[in-house]
């Protein structure tokens, strides 16, 4: 059986890798995508995403599992694993506490505008009052998609006195049905999109969405930029409709430099570095990697397995 893994990863994973499996270790682009031709297993994470993309597609039919640290999966060509029949485990989980810490960053940013704070700081002024006086306390938040980040963000927000409502495919547990949001969205004074991209959730976040928020209500993304039509955000922000955007993914990205987004008011951009302020990544990945590996070989259930047919 033949792996082709992440050199990054290597001191995590060699060291606990059965003696029967053949591994190339790759570290650039080239390598991973011409070790996948033959490979029954792959870990190939790379950015840009269409690295991925090509890789996969230039893949051998025994391609078994493939495994990524990411939760999200639009980088993959899912018709083309589909097809091969191949199994799929993302990376749903790892990362999930230090983006909801981000999220939470982002509420409380948006509410004391710490941005505003950093910029007088930047000019050395001393303001004689505070630019943002909003109290976590008794405000409400929705967090569309309530699943393991959603949860998390909830939870945390919920020790600010923040009363939460959540948004799941199943409606469950008190939460609303996807159907079911938007005629309440005029209640909340967080917006927060936490949901797996697909073709459901693409500019989910439109002209009435954002009309019908409160003027003071902040959208708090992130999930995946596409989820949001950017020119009704824009329209919104200078029209004063909401009280402004805490963006950490966007699309495209890298955002490009003469984007307007960057210089709307009440807008603060950061650059999609939300899952990656932890240092336990790696460890958590590799971790999850071997326990499914053990599980894949032995022909029983594995974690965080995908539905390609949802995406996600």
């Amino acid at each position: 059986m033949k792996a082709v893994l992440p050199a990054l990863a290597r001191p995590l994973l060699e060291p606990n890798l059965p003696q029967d499996l053949e591994v190339t270790w790759w570290a650039k682009a080239a390598e991973a995508k011409e070790a996948v031709v033959d490979a029954d297993i792959a870990w190939i994470d790379m950015q840009p995403a269409r690295l991925m993309d090509e890789a996969f597609r230039a893949s051998g039919p025994q391609l078994k599992w493939v495994s990524t640290i990411y939760a999200g999966l639009d980088a993959f060509p899912l018709d083309v694993l589909r097809e091969k029949g191949t199994i799929l485990t993302n990376g749903v989980g790892i990362n999930a506490i230090a983006v909801a810490e981000y999220a939470v960053m982002g509420v409380l940013a948006a509410a004391k505008r710490f941005e505003e704070v950093i910029r007088a700081h930047d000019r050395a002024e001393w303001p004689s009052d505070a630019p943002g006086k909003i109290e976590l306390q008794d405000s409400k938040a929705i967090v569309i998609g309530l699943g393991a980040i959603g949860k998390l963000i909830a939870e945390r927000l919920q020790a600010f006195g923040v009363e939460v409502t959540g948004v799941t495919r199943s409606g469950s547990g008190g939460t609303l049905t996807p159907d079911a949001w938007r005629q309440r969205i005029d209640q909340f004074d967080w917006v927060i999109l936490a949901a797996p991209s697909t073709g459901e959730t693409k500019a989910m976040i439109g002209v009435s969405e954002l009309e019908a928020m409160k003027s003071s209500a902040w959208l708090i993304n992130i999930a995946r930029g596409d989820m949001i039509d950017d020119d009704a955000l824009l329209a919104a922000l200078h029209g004063g409709t909401i009280g402004g955007a805490f963006l950490d993914p966007t699309n495209p990205e890298p955002l490009p430099s003469d984007h307007p987004l960057w210089k709307a008011p009440n807008c603060m951009i950061t650059m999609h570095l939300s899952g990656r302020s932890q240092t336990k990544m790696f460890q958590r990945a590799a971790a999850m990697f071997l326990r499914n590996l053990e599980a894949f070989r032995a022909g029983k259930p594995m974690e965080n397995v995908a539905d390609l047919d949802r995406g996600y």
